[in-house]
C-alpha cells in the first residue's frame, strides 16, 4: 500500500469516527439485529459495520447492555403513541397497530421491549395510553387494566407472528377490535375495573 493510500484510509477512518454519534451507532445496531438477530450482534461487528474500531463505540455506548437498552428505545421511538382525543378507541387502535408494526419490523425486540430504557420511551407510551383512557372517562384502576390487556394482546400477537406465516393482519385487527369493544362496554357501565 502506498503512502497516499495509507493517508486516504486514515482520513476515511477519521471522517467516519468524527461522524459517529449515539444515534448513528444505535441505527447501525438495529439494522444488524434486523438482519441477523440480536444474539449475533457484537460490539466488534457493529464497529466493523460503521467502519471504526470497536473501542470508539464506547465513547457513545457503555457496553452491550447499554446498547440493547438504546436499541429498544430506538424501536419504541418508532411507535406512534395514542393521543387523548374524543375517539379514544381509534387512538388506542392506532397505537396498537403502530406497536405491532414496529415489533414486526424488529422481531428481535419482542420481549426486550420490557427493558426499562434510559430515555423512558416505554413509560411515555404507557402514560400516553393511560391518559387517553382517563380522558375517555375510565377510572384510574380501569384504565390500568384496559391498557394491560391491550398491551399484552398486542405483544403476544407480535410474538406469535414470529412463528407464523405473514398475512395475519386481519386476525390481529379482529382481536384488537373485540378488546376495544369490550372496553367500550365497560366504560358505558361506569368504567369500573371489575
Amino acid at each position: 500500500m502506498s503512502q497516499m493510500d495509507a493517508d486516504r484510509n486514515h482520513s476515511t477512518r477519521t471522517l467516519r469516527r468524527a461522524g459517529l454519534s449515539r444515534e448513528r451507532v444505535l441505527a447501525a445496531a438495529v439494522a444488524l439485529a434486523d438482519e441477523g438477530g440480536v444474539a449475533e450482534l457484537s460490539m466488534r461487528k457493529l464497529a466493523r459495520s460503521l467502519g471504526v474500531e470497536a473501542m470508539s463505540l464506547y465513547n457513545h455506548i457503555a457496553g452491550k447492555d447499554h446498547l440493547l437498552d438504546g436499541m429498544v428505545e430506538f424501536v419504541l421511538g418508532e411507535i406512534e403513541p395514542p393521543l387523548p382525543r374524543a375517539d379514544w378507541k381509534q387512538e388506542l387502535r392506532r397505537g396498537a397497530i403502530s406497536t405491532r408494526d414496529a415489533l414486526n419490523r424488529h422481531r428481535w425486540a419482542i420481549g426486550l421491549d420490557a427493558r426499562p430504557g434510559p430515555d423512558g420511551k416505554s413509560a411515555r407510551l404507557r402514560d400516553a395510553a393511560l391518559a387517553c383512557l382517563l380522558e375517555a372517562g375510565f377510572s384510574a384502576e380501569a384504565a390500568t387494566h384496559a391498557h394491560s390487556v391491550q398491551d399484552a394482546y398486542t405483544h403476544g400477537f407480535a410474538l406469535r407472528e414470529t412463528t407464523l406465516p405473514s398475512g395475519r393482519g386481519q386476525e390481529f385487527l379482529y382481536g384488537l377490535d373485540l378488546i376495544l369493544d369490550a372496553l367500550e362496554e365497560r366504560l358505558a357501565g361506569g368504567g369500573r375495573a371489575t
